[in-house]
């Protein structure tokens, strides 16, 4: 259970080309080698955050406020690369070998969505 919350799972069942069925779950929550240094960086960016709402409270430089929203936005950059990287090798690895295209193209949406 994450957050008071059953975990969901989806039971997928595929037949390849040569008509073998099988079957598999997805979970919406699960975890992977970097999620302690995801769940660091998150709240570095949102400590970031509010010390970037405080100066904008504070009347401060426009300049100085925008160098640290691209410090922001460069460190969540950098955290969408680490959450990717593990996707891969854990998900979509995994993916691949037992033929799940949907979580393909679920990752390739998600990519497209990050990158705009």
């Amino acid at each position: 259970m994450a957050n008071g919350k059953k975990d969901q799972e989806h039971i997928h069942v595929h037949v390849r080309e040569d008509g073998t069925a099988y079957e598999h779950t997805h979970s919406h929550s699960h975890t992977h080698t970097n999620t302690k240094a995801v769940l660091n960086r998150l709240a570095r960016v949102i400590g970031h955050l509010q010390s970037i709402k405080h100066m904008v409270e504070d009347g401060r430089d426009c300049s100085e406020v925008l160098i640290q929203l691209s410090a922001v936005k460069a460190a969540i950059n950098s955290t969408g690369k680490v959450i990717l990287q593990d996707h891969i090798q854990h998900c979509l690895v995994d993916a691949v070998e037992t033929g799940d295209m949907e979580a393909v193209q679920e990752l390739s949406k998600a990519i497209d969505s990050f990158i705009k």
